[in-house]
């Protein structure tokens, strides 16, 4: 029997899909030039670039891992998933909240329906993609240990160069409707809670959420999703080969200026080696290594919230990286969303700003 009041996230029985693969997150921007500038420097590449549009990529096959269109706002938009089938499209179009099925001008092609989420992100799933040719990288490195020595007469010196980013990993994502936009990704496109974290009067603050690939190993989380007073990003994240390639990332993006956010240290829910930075508007976007993986038998965890959870070691967790920009429009939806929102109260946010700021 469940010993908590507040019901938990939980997995669907049968979900309209199951989405494959976290395709590509969207931005707005004010500076295409300054974003790709930051974006190159942190391991992405150029995939498509134009005067009203800038598409980044990783090493692997996806055609673009980044989009963002030019606009006077700088603001995160949504992101892409990918599905298994052209049915599967054809069931999302069918929601109240989806557009037709279309074929998108994007990098790769395929088919798209557009939703709206809970909190109006905006989701693309889309099907029938066409990979492209994956870039070099170099192999991770060998490690000598006193019981198992690999590297003989032989010495490690890593390049001193921007690490390659391999793949997109995951979005995290503030919202006042937190039951509701957990409920709608875990229905809708099949999401598996990994761990949730609680407040002390046992309401889910933070869920992480991963794919249902069945016997097939997946990311610990490739949405999470946290309690806030308003719809925003929180962060995305980039996987690097090895701890050396998340360290020499440190210290290009220092030595060109940009500003760093968090890190070095390893997470605990999900065990990632971490460091996070922000390009010109904030936005931040996180290089890590060495990631758990789970298939679909393992069930849910749940732990209580705090800073000291966020990190095993490493530099303690920033005020300032939880700490919300209150602007005037930030403000009226923290009032609104407080009458309003079935999951997000006074109480709520005072132990919320106890725990993180």
């Amino acid at each position: 029997m469940n010993r908590f009041t507040t019901p938990q996230p939980s997995r669907h029985n049968s979900p309209t899909t199951r989405a494959q693969k976290l395709a590509y997150l969207k931005f707005e921007c004010q500076d295409l030039d300054r974003a790709e500038r930051f974006l190159t420097d942190f391991g992405l590449s150029v995939a498509l670039r134009t005067p009203e549009l800038l598409y980044m990529r990783t090493a692997d096959s996806e055609p673009f891992c980044y989009v963002a269109k030019k606009s006077d706002k700088s603001a995160f938009t949504g992101f892409g998933l990918h599905v298994a089938s052209r049915s599967d499209l054809i069931k999302l179009s069918h929601l109240d909240e989806a557009s037709a099925l279309t074929w998108t001008t994007q990098p790769g092609g395929g088919e798209i329906v557009q939703l709206q989420d809970p909190s109006g992100f905006i989701v693309d799933a889309i099907y029938g993609q066409e990979p492209v040719p994956t870039l070099t990288h170099r192999p991770a490195l060998s490690f000598n240990f006193e019981q198992k020595m690999e590297r003989i007469n032989n010495t490690q010196r890593p390049p001193v160069s921007v690490p390659e980013v391999l793949k997109l990993g995951h979005v995290v994502m503030e919202v006042a409707k937190f039951q509701q936009s957990c409920g709608w990704y875990t229905r809708h496109f099949g999401f598996i809670p990994s761990d949730v974290q609680l407040l002390p009067d046992a309401t889910p603050a933070v869920v992480f959420l991963r794919l249902d690939l069945g016997d097939t190993p997946t990311d610990h989380h490739t949405l999470a999703i946290a309690q806030g007073f308003m719809p925003a990003y929180s962060h995305s994240a980039f996987e690097l080969v090895d701890a050396d390639a998340v360290g020499m990332g440190q210290r290009i993006l220092r030595e060109r200026g940009w500003r760093h956010a968090w890190g070095i240290g390893r997470h605990i829910l999900g065990s990632q080696i971490f460091d996070y930075w922000q390009d010109s508007w904030g936005n931040k976007f996180e290089h890590y290594c060495d990631g758990d993986l789970f298939t679909a038998d393992v069930e849910m965890g749940i732990h209580p919230v705090s800073r000291e959870a966020m990190s095993q070691w490493g530099q303690p967790m920033p005020r300032s990286f939880t700490k919300p920009k209150l602007t005037p429009k930030a403000i009226r939806a923290l009032i609104h969303n407080v009458r309003y929102s079935p999951d997000l109260s006074v109480r709520k946010l005072i132990s919320l700003a106890k725990i993180f700021t």
